[in-house]
């Protein structure tokens, strides 16, 4: 069976925001525009939009003048599942499947494709919506860069990157007053942030998720060199790092998001526990959702771009409920329900790791 003509396509941009969105709606938009002559509409804070029916037409215009710009023109939400949308009733609240209003309201404008730019909660989502009928096309954003399927994800070289400034920026205070500084980044379950960050500014300990670590041997590290003369210490801790025998830190709970659990807390937590072990002056810093925001890196606007350009492309060729990817240079995609739920994790071997262990930076083991 012939693919069905696409001669009108929507764009939203859904969970935590992040440095690239406006480069891939600009990418999108203007591919679509330009090359295929398209009416494109953008969805307005993510599946919330759809539920509302609150979809506007994008022109040329809407998408100038946007690469440089950090966040989404179009808004975004990381609380909203269709498929467990809460309703208060009464004092209580109840659960309910909304997901058919989602595909009135495209339907309604005879939208015919949806690019759908989010992490894993949002491809999940994505995935259950396809199978109703919709053609749907992902593109890959999370600063956490633990999306399946791809070798990297748009947002991740900017949050490294702010991330490293902010490790180099306590240093001077951490050598001055002869601390142990702890800065706790974002991340998640997955480590990348952490990891890169913490090579690229010098830490001295590294602690991700993938590596449960002995607060022991951290304490043994950092007074260790302080024995030596070493009179400061750098730890880049990820938000989802845990101790051996520990949970990991949680905030607090978002009921009804497609991802309720929102960790943080772990850096003042290890900043205690060090503290009260080595009699060292520890202090903690977390970055939060500084990591989010800014311009995105030049890096991060050309993979943007392309994203943006290939989610087009693949939908024109008649592909579709795939995630654009990027694997081993190329950029291709693969179906969403390979994506959903899962998540793309630091292994134990990755050769960051070795070589980070090769200048003896510690990691907790």
């Amino acid at each position: 069976m012939a693919a069905k003509r696409i001669r009108s396509i929507a764009v939203m941009t859904g969970g935590g925001d992040c440095p690239g969105l406006n480069a891939v709606i600009r990418a999108v938009a203007k591919t679509a525009i330009n090359k295929y002559k398209l009416d494109v509409w953008g969805v307005r804070d993510a599946y919330l939009g759809l539920i509302e029916n609150r979809i506007d037409r994008l022109s040329y215009g809407d998408v100038s003048n946007i690469l440089t710009v950090g966040g989404t023109i179009l808004g975004t939400s990381n609380v909203t599942n269709p498929f467990r949308l809460a309703v208060a009733h009464g004092r209580r609240m109840r659960y309910k499947d909304v997901s058919d209003d989602c595909v009135k309201a495209l339907a309604d404008r005879k939208i015919d494709a949806l690019v759908c730019i989010g992490g894993d909660g949002t491809m999940a989502v994505a995935a259950r919506l396809a199978k109703k009928g919709l053609t749907i096309m992902g593109v890959p954003k999370t600063i956490d860069n633990d999306l399946y399927g791809t070798d990297v994800t748009f947002g991740f070289d900017t949050a490294v990157t702010t991330a490293t400034e902010a490790i180099d920026k306590v240093h001077t205070t951490a050598s001055s007053h002869h601390r142990v500084m702890i800065v706790e980044v974002m991340g998640r379950y997955a480590g990348w942030i952490a990891l890169y960050a913490g090579v690229a500014g010098g830490a001295d300990v590294i602690l991700i998720p993938e590596i449960p670590y002995d607060l022991s041997k951290v304490c043994e590290y950092v007074l260790g060199r302080s024995q030596r003369g070493k009179c400061f210490s750098i730890i880049s801790v990820a938000e989802g790092a845990r101790a051996k025998d520990g949970q990991m830190v949680v905030s607090h709970r978002v009921a009804g998001s497609p991802e309720p659990i929102r960790l943080g807390g772990v850096g003042n937590k290890l900043a205690n526990d060090i503290a009260g072990q080595t009699g060292l002056d520890c202090r903690a810093v977390v970055l939060g959702h500084v990591q989010r925001g800014g311009t995105p890196t030049a890096y991060d606007r050309t993979l943007a771009t392309n994203f943006g350009h290939t989610a087009v492309e693949l939908l024109m060729k008649g592909r579709k409920n795939h995630l654009v990817v990027l694997k081993d240079g190329h950029f291709s995609s693969i179906g969403l329900g390979r994506v959903a739920n899962r998540i793309r994790t630091v292994p134990k071997r990755h050769e960051l790791i070795r070589a980070a262990l090769a200048v003896n930076t510690c990691f907790g083991v």
